[in-house]
Order: C-alpha cells, then sequence, then structure tokens
C-alpha cells in the first residue's frame, strides 16, 4: 500500500499532485486523447474535453477495465492531473475562452474538499486555472449515492469550477439526477442526437429537454454529430455547443483545431 494514499471504506489520504503523477501507483499505463467541444456560432472550441487512451492508442474501455475497487480512487486523481498537465503543455492554458473538460467517476470521490487538493495542486503548478476546469460525470459507474453527487457538485461550484452530466438521456443519466440537482452544463448524449435532423421523435425530446434547460439556466452539449443536418437541427434550437466526427476527432496528446482557429 502506498504511504501517499490509503483507504478504507471512508478513511483516507489523499495524493498530491506528484503522487498522482507517479506511474508507478498504477498497474497500467494510460493518456489522454482531446476532442474539441465547438460553439458553432463562432466555429471556436468552447472546451476540450479530456479522453482516457492507452499509451499506444488503445481504447478508452481497454483501460477503463483494469479499473476496480483498489484502484478506483488512484486512477481517478491521475486522470485529473494528467489531463491539466497535457493540456497546460499543449498550450491550451494560453487561450482565456477554452476550458478543459475532465471526466470523474464520483464513486471514486470520498471527500469531494479534499479528493479536489491534487487538482487545484495541478493547476496551479501547471498554470491552468482551476476556473476553466469542467468535471463531468461518467456514464460508466452508476452513481451509488445522488446525494454524495450532489455534494460533489457544490464544492466543486463553490471552488469556481463548472460541472455537467455526461450523457444524459441514457442509462442513469436523466431526469431523476436533474431533478435533485442542476449542474452547468448536461450532455445530450449521442443516440439522441444520431439522426436528429430526420427523426422527428428525436426532434420533440430534444425540444423538450431544451426548454427545460432554459428554464433552470443550464447550458446544452450536444455530443456524437457526424452529420451537417444534426449539427442544423441542434442549432435551429439554440444548441451551438456541439461535439463530434463532423468537427473532428480527439487526437492523443494534441488538440485539434487549436493552432488554425485560435
Amino acid at each position: 500500500m502506498s504511504n501517499l494514499e490509503r483507504h478504507t471504506g471512508d478513511v483516507f489520504t489523499p495524493l498530491n499532485c506528484e503522487g498522482c503523477r507517479d506511474p508507478g501507483l498504477l498497474p497500467f499505463e494510460f493518456t489522454m486523447a482531446f476532442q474539441p467541444i465547438l460553439d458553432v456560432s463562432t466555429m471556436r472550441p468552447m472546451a476540450y474535453e479530456a479522453l482516457v487512451r492507452g499509451s499506444n492508442g488503445e481504447s478508452a474501455s481497454s483501460i477503463l477495465d483494469q479499473v476496480d475497487d483498489s484502484n478506483r480512487y488512484r486512477f481517478d486523481q491521475a486522470c485529473r492531473v494528467k489531463a491539466i498537465e497535457l493540456a497546460s503543455k499543449l498550450g491550451l492554458s494560453k487561450h482565456e475562452d477554452c476550458r478543459l473538460s475532465i471526466n470523474f467517476l464520483p464513486n471514486a470521490v470520498y471527500r469531494p474538499a479534499a479528493c479536489i487538493r491534487a487538482t487545484l495542486e495541478a493547476s496551479k503548478r501547471f498554470n491552468f486555472p482551476h476556473s476553466r476546469l469542467i468535471f463531468e460525470v461518467t456514464e460508466g459507474e452508476k452513481v451509488r449515492d445522488s446525494g454524495h453527487l450532489k455534494g460533489i457538485f457544490e464544492e466543486y461550484r463553490r471552488q469556481g469550477m463548472m460541472t455537467a452530466i455526461d450523457d444524459f438521456g441514457a442509462g442513469y443519466a436523466g431526469l431523476n439526477l436533474l431533478a435533485q440537482f442542476q449542474p452547468h452544463i448536461i450532455k445530450l448524449d449521442m443516440e439522441l442526437t444520431r439522426d436528429i435532423g430526420t427523426d422527428p421523435v428525436r426532434q420533440v425530446i430534444a425540444e423538450a429537454v431544451t426548454l427545460v434547460c432554459n428554464k433552470l439556466g443550464i447550458h446544452i452539449i450536444a455530443e456524437g454529430i457526424e452529420t451537417q443536418s444534426e449539427a442544423d437541427f441542434l442549432s435551429s434550437l439554440g444548441i451551438n455547443w456541439q461535439q463530434g466526427f463532423l468537427y473532428a476527432q480527439p487526437e492523443i496528446e494534441g488538440l485539434p483545431l487549436l493552432s488554425n482557429k485560435m
């Protein structure tokens, strides 16, 4: 057991930034790919999402399949630091109007104020303002305690960070979560946005979600955009933050569209 981190139930010592950067603390290696989230009204990235990849380009699932109860907290902390470090080295920190979106595992966060320590240290160390971070709750694992997730979001909001519910409309990430707490952003799942330009049922659902979010003051990002028809319909609803292969594929340790669009 590492002297940097240990936990039994809710008793643990948080990792620090340097500890999270130690590859020896995990039984596998990983890196990050970055995909832009465009504001299609200006065609400029409003954020980049950091996506887990294997060090040789392996898929996210090949890495996430190795995450279990013995390393979940350590992996979650290491992902945050890795994303901030790479984004800063790639120059994202120089663009004040662009954010960094990081997925987190809610069941890995024991005490929000303590677990965020390494994130804040990494932001300071790599000169990336933590106020430009977005934390997305992932769809990869079921939220065991929605009250606990609400506490995480409240702590991140208190620290000046933005929060997002990923894959909204799929699996566990639906209206039941939205009724309990309201993040800054929801991300429409690609199963909802797929072929939405020609599918009247999906259009009605997206219109209803947009109405709810507008009344609650929540921004929307549409994921998985692959066709101009999808993009155009979503834009007609006022959903101008869009992400998908139509614009750029994730690039391992790179920021597609950054150099020629900003």
